[in-house]
């Protein structure tokens, strides 16, 4: 059979192992083909593929949940159920989506984008088909550095209480951190554990013995010291954490090894109660660039196959905002040794790694632990530490509460960096930086800014480690606006003072962080109709700058707000909040994303879509207050006001 040939999972059902050795082949040769030519995840799903394969011939996909936890380790779960065809548009506008999607395919059960939900997501599952009488298997696939988040570690610890419910979870640990050997002892001691005249004697057999008369329904010392040492004795010290959290545990087992993974998963499948698989792969399997460098190639823009190296860029690009910001934060750190930097597994994308690299002493990675991230960083500024945490926009999300009651509460001194502020593109809805606007506008005590260019990214840096509070800085993904950075003696900026960067009669635009540079370009078309435009850098949503803005709205009588954030509770709204409260009632007319979910795209294709670019936004001021084109200023009409 040829990978082109199989439409459903369940066809992989009666394969031989030769057999499914020939799809592994055909699955990588796909797999490279596709994010070679456009990008993706790589290595994490090159890893994964006997695994599939294997999980995949031991469940039915009609009736079994499966659960992939973050989703860019599924790309092979994605050609084995009917995507095969159209793969060749991963992550592209109308596409197959980089990450799991319950409305792309009835395969993919549970959306993902963001690490450690699967276990949880399978556990509803379990509960939800005992408490209606059914039957299907549930299956969670974690791997283990989203083991290191919280949520995690939760549903581990719920699941093992409850002892009657049957799920499987597979811990695909690519690392090698967490692994015992594998080999033919580890191998022998998973079967016979897992085989029925040990599962019977551990059950059965210890419930018969408790019902003996001269026992009363207690299990003598003696006999429960020497289950506990046999137990032991067939469990590696990873897996007697597991146990002790009411797992089965089995492995470490060969994840490249398709026949010994069927027997396994075939035996766990038969055991009552949560059961943990143990399976050891190598990240980036089969493509030796991948294996050689996994955290370079866990994912990649295009690349050259046979080299294994990114195509060269056709003109020089500015350095991206998160490489200012790890550059400006070591030149910070090496003046002031109290100013550490915090991440969440993600040191690389955030431009922490050369912070890592430089002064690893001021250096914390805290794993895919995104709340624990805060409140140590809100431990560390209560003993007089300036603790700057980048994390992701998206990802802030999930340390809300720590935000508000860690830090923002008892006013502490946390710097947040959020990069990956806005439209990101083609990772899609569970990735879009668009929220963080609203969220933190919220928060007591928070100052919330976002620079125009990377040198006032460098500035407002300078200016949150000066004050006395909790700051936030948002910026965009990739890169800035091509401005000379300054090299030193960064001077902070006055807290809530924004920056008046034109004069006009016609219109006022208020622009926030990433939409200044398209504010200024609209304001120039806007010019070319005869339209003057007064354009605004807010610098600052919290506190907004009301000196400088009321009385130019109250001057103009017509504002425009542009934001790269949600409208809902965003920018755009506090500028509105501010003019009703002043009473300053004009027309406002806020750009950002409506109450939408944004699809993966690039970003260029994403802003199209929702008119956000200047052309666009020009278009929509004149169309929405009635201006006049210079032909009708000419003709001697009058502008509309709305």
């Amino acid at each position: 059979m040829h990978l082109s040939e199989l439409s459903h999972p369940n066809q992989l059902q009666g394969l031989s192992t030769a057999e499914l050795e020939r799809l592994a082949v055909q699955i990588r040769e796909k797999h490279l083909e596709v994010v070679s030519t456009s990008g993706g995840h790589l290595g994490p799903g090159l890893g994964v593929v006997e695994l599939t394969l294997a999980l995949y011939q031991t469940l039915n996909l009609d009736e079994d949940r499966i659960v992939w936890d973050v989703g860019h380790q599924a790309y092979p779960h994605k050609l084995l159920t009917g995507r095969y065809s159209n793969f060749h548009t991963l992550r592209q506008k109308g596409g197959v989506a980089g990450y799991l999607k319950r409305s792309e395919s009835p395969f993919d059960h549970f959306g993902a984008g963001h690490a450690s939900t699967s276990i949880s997501a399978a556990l509803g599952m379990a509960l939800a088909r005992d408490r209606r009488g059914e039957s299907f298997r549930c299956v969670a696939v974690i791997g283990d550095g989203a083991l290191t988040g919280g949520m995690a570690l939760e549903a581990i610890n719920h699941a093992g209480h409850l002892p009657n419910t049957r799920m499987l979870v597979v811990l695909n640990d690519n690392d090698m951190s967490i692994s015992a050997p594998v080999g033919a002892l580890s191998t022998h001691l998973n079967r016979m554990r897992l085989s029925k005249p040990v599962q019977f004697l551990s059950g059965n057999a210890e419930e018969a013995i408790r019902h003996l008369p001269f026992l009363h329904g207690e299990l003598p010392a003696e006999l429960r010291n020497l289950k506990e040492s046999m137990r032991r004795l067939a469990v590696p010290k990873v897996g007697a954490v597991f146990e002790e959290l009411g797992f089965t545990y089995v492995g470490p087992v060969d994840g490249h090894d398709i026949a010994e993974m069927v027997r396994t998963f075939q035996a766990a499948h038969r055991v009552d109660g949560p059961v943990l698989v143990h399976v050891a792969t190598t990240k980036g399997k089969g493509y030796p660039y991948a294996e050689a460098d996994q955290v370079g190639y866990h994912a990649q823009s295009a690349f050259d196959l046979a080299s294994g190296k990114a195509y060269p860029s056709t003109k020089p690009k500015p350095a991206s905002y998160s490489k200012v910001f790890g550059q400006t934060l070591v030149k910070i750190c090496e003046h002031n040794p109290l100013v550490v930097g915090i991440t969440a597994a993600m040191a690389t994308g955030t431009g922490l790694d050369l912070l890592e690299k430089a002064l690893p002493n001021q250096y914390f990675d805290v794993g895919i632990a995104e709340q624990h991230a805060v409140t140590m960083a809100a431990g560390m500024a209560c003993e007089g530490l300036r603790p700057v945490v980048a994390i992701y926009s998206t990802f802030l999300q999930r340390a809300y509460d720590q935000l508000i009651h860690d830090v923002g509460i008892q006013k502490l001194p946390v710097i947040f960096v959020l990069d990956r502020a806005g439209i990101v593109g083609a990772d899609g809805p569970t990735h879009q930086g668009q929220y963080d606007i609203s969220y933190l506008r919220a928060v007591p005590n928070f100052t919330v800014m976002a620079p125009k260019d990377e040198a006032e990214l460098q500035r407002m840096l300078v200016t949150s480690i000066a004050h006395d509070g909790p700051c936030a800085i948002r910026f965009p993904r990739g890169e800035g606006e091509g401005v000379p950075l300054m090299e030193e003696g960064w001077q902070p900026l006055e807290i809530g003072r924004a920056e008046l960067l034109t004069n006009g009669d016609d219109l006022l635009i208020v622009a926030y962080g990433s939409m200044v540079a398209p504010a200024m370009a609209t304001a120039g078309l806007l010019q070319e109709k005869g339209v003057r435009a007064t354009v605004v850098n807010a610098r600052f949503v919290r506190p907004l700058d009301t000196d400088l803005i009321l009385p130019l709205a109250r001057r103009i009588g017509r504002v425009v707000t542009m934001e790269e954030g949600s409208l809902a509770g965003g920018f755009g709204a506090a500028v509105v909040e501010a003019c009703s409260d002043a009473e300053v009632l004009v027309p406002i007319f806020r750009i950002g994303i409506p109450d939408v979910l944004v699809d993966h795209a690039s970003p260029d294709e994403s802003k199209q879509s929702l008119g956000l670019t200047p052309t666009q936004m020009a278009h929509r001021i004149l169309e929405r207050f009635g201006v006049p084109l210079e032909a009708d200023r000419v003709a001697g009409r009058q502008p509309l006001m709305a």
